[in-house]
């Protein structure tokens, strides 16, 4: 009974509308009603700039990480790795769900991507560090969050699998769900990319001026 409690209070953390908090405190809008329409980092950096989508990032990073703490409050005759692992990841898991449907929002939220990377630094600091330090590269790089996003997400079971080798059989599992899941999301902005039509983020655009100017000369 304690654990379903946890998972819901998870779920309940997940559904905390970062986005559409900062939207309507700083700008007096619904973050959905403009974008892709999702309420999550990525739209919120298009829309409100980086500095509110570093923000929103952010704090929904700390509600994974904040749901996957949860597990210090079972019971402590529980204490396998097993039965650890297994609670952290459905915790987790729950905050992620609740980032994408969360209660306090209509149950229309965000892709969850930044809450998923909060979850896998709680769990697992080092493979979570080996992803963000993809998802930097690849977006200054490119200016594309939706892009970061998917090599981020493929290099969790890459690092959990053969960098990292981790044993836990579940943890493996849950490493290639999350890289499928994340792929199925950005489904649309595949597209788009293939399209060229993504949208960049407004960082590094004198960089890429300059080189322009460069190149044109």
């Amino acid at each position: 009974m304690k654990e379903l409690m946890l998972l819901f209070l998870a779920y309940l953390l997940g559904s905390i509308p970062s986005a559409l908090i900062i939207s309507k405190t700083y700008f007096g809008i619904d973050i959905r009603d403009y974008g892709s329409g999702n309420m999550g980092a990525t739209n919120t950096f298009r829309v409100l700039g980086p500095k509110y989508g570093t923000v929103v990032m952010i704090m929904d990073m700390l509600k994974g990480m904040a749901a996957v703490g949860l597990f210090l409050f079972l019971p402590p005759n529980h204490s396998s790795d097993w039965y650890l692992i297994n609670m952290m990841i459905g915790l987790g898991t729950a905050a992620v769900l609740g980032h994408i449907f969360p209660i306090f929002a209509n149950f229309k939220g965000g892709k969850g991507v930044a809450t998923l990377f909060g979850m896998v630094l709680a769990i697992q600091p080092v493979v979570a560090i080996t992803c963000v330090g993809v998802f930097l590269l690849v977006l200054f790089l490119t200016r594309y969050v939706s892009l970061s996003s998917i090599l981020a997400a493929v290099m969790l079971p890459i690092s959990v699998l053969w960098i990292w080798n981790e044993h836990e059989i579940l943890y493996r599992a849950f490493a290639l769900l999350v890289a499928v899941l994340v792929i199925i999301m950005h489904q649309k902005n595949i597209i788009r990319l293939l399209k060229g039509v993504e949208s960049r983020l407004p960082i590094l655009r004198y960089r890429d001026r300059r080189k322009d100017n460069r190149e044109n000369q």
